[in-house]
């Protein structure tokens, strides 16, 4: 797929703003985009007549108007996947109190499509967009372990597999292992292995004849005493989505 470096730079200004959290001058934005100025001035006239962002004060920042948003949110609002099984993911997100993400294989890495955030005041945070690797994520693990024999031989024997934190399983043979216990029991897990101080479960979707991942995440001293119950609920979650989604 062909690189857009005007799209890229697009995106990169709005996330300037989401950091920086207030209006910018022109410069300030163009740096903290790592975009030259010239192009800059072009990309905030441009978002500026179209009415994703507004001037203000002597200095002429410019700051988000609530266009985006508003698009985004009549976008998500008619999701064809997550419209139909969102009842689902809060349901799951209720009993278990703990933070619920749906994800999607990109290339070698695993893609966040949506992030219910968990009821507990410490929770695993996440968002919607957030890549992550697929040897050290719960969900990234169900994406490998669904693929069949042949295809996952061929992807251990041509990635590495980097630490991401103590607990990363570096070695191909015990991963594999590791997802061969998971497919047994159904669903796969991670503890301290994406994010040193939390756990994980995982479960493959099939959904239009492609595969997704379903996860519950949530500290590990939490988690690590509720895999049972947290499973029991994770699986019934996947009887339900396979009811909405028969194959």
């Amino acid at each position: 797929m062909a690189y857009v470096r005007t799209a890229d730079r697009t995106l990169a200004v709005f996330e300037a703003f989401e950091i920086a959290r207030r209006p910018m001058a022109l410069t300030e934005l163009a740096g903290r985009a790592h975009i030259p100025v010239s192009s800059c001035h072009g990309l905030v006239r441009t978002l500026l007549d179209r009415g994703y962002l507004y001037s203000l004060g002597r200095r002429k920042d410019v700051y988000p108007t609530r266009r985006l948003l508003d698009v985004a949110e009549t976008i998500v609002r008619h999701d064809p996947l997550l419209e139909r099984i969102a009842s689902v993911l809060h349901a799951l997100r209720d009993r278990t109190r703990e933070t619920i993400i749906l994800g999607k294989r990109q290339g070698d890495q695993v893609l966040y499509l949506e992030v219910i955030p968990g009821l507990h005041t410490v929770r695993y945070m996440a968002s919607p967009g957030e890549f992550k690797p697929l040897h050290s994520s719960s969900i990234g693990k169900a994406l490998l372990g669904a693929l069949a024999p042949d295809a996952l031989a061929g992807w251990l024997r041509t990635h590495r597999l980097p630490a991401i934190t103590a607990r990363t399983l570096v070695d191909t043979k015990r991963l594999e292992a590791d997802l061969a216990l998971s497919r047994s029991r159904g669903y796969f897990m991670t503890d301290g292995e994406n994010v040193s101080d939390v756990a994980a479960l995982a479960v493959i979707l099939a959904i239009h004849g492609e595969v997704f991942g379903l996860a519950i995440a949530g500290p590990t001293h939490r988690m690590n005493t509720r895999i049972d119950a947290n499973a029991a609920d994770l699986l019934d979650a996947q009887r339900t989505i396979a009811r909405i989604f028969p194959q």
